[in-house]
């Protein structure tokens, strides 16, 4: 297995502050992007998100998968946790469909972490726990060392689009309240 990574990228404003982080990533390895969002509410949201995470993979010049969208599948993997609070067991199914996906594409090739770990809204612990599960998952706490606000900065410099929910119908409706 080389020493590349994959890191799964949820969108431009966090991945702002995850990718140019020589403190978080060695500068020597060869990092790639996986845009997997098949928890996106709808096609529209997906690729607006994936013109921003292209426009920052040019911008570090780095390479970028697309994972493609099937929000059937994710709806199937999160079935009966419609209702379930945002940072609850949703979330948790959520994550670990994601990192699956991740882990897929990294399978036997690289190791793999994830740019949801710079979100203050995401707990990191949850997520070292789901990618535990993969021997080449690298547990990188993108918050650490003010990622989010490195992230949210680029963003603006970038005029990237900044939703406000995480993306699923589920936690747009609990910011609609």
């Amino acid at each position: 297995m080389g020493n590349d990574l994959l890191l799964h990228i949820c969108c431009a404003p966090c991945g702002g502050g995850c990718v140019n982080r020589p403190e978080m990533i060695n500068p020597e390895r060869k990092v790639r992007l996986f845009f997997s969002n098949s928890n996106l509410d709808s096609a529209e949201e997906f690729e607006r998100r994936l013109a921003c995470v292209r426009q920052l993979a040019e911008f570090f010049r780095l390479d970028l998968i697309v994972d493609p969208y099937d929000h059937d599948a994710w709806l199937r993997a999160v079935d009966g946790l419609e209702s379930a609070p945002e940072g609850g067991d949703r979330c948790r199914k959520c994550f670990e469909f994601n990192l699956r996906r991740t882990a897929g594409e990294a399978a036997g090739k690289c190791a793999f972490a994830t740019t949801l770990t710079v979100s203050p809204r995401k707990s990191s612990k949850v997520l070292f726990e789901i990618g535990s599960q993969w021997e080449n998952f690298e547990p990188i706490d993108f918050k650490k060392k003010n990622g989010y606000l490195l992230g949210t900065r680029f963003a603006a410099e970038q005029n990237f689009y900044r939703q406000n929910y995480c993306g699923c119908e589920f936690s747009r409706r609990s910011t609609d309240k």
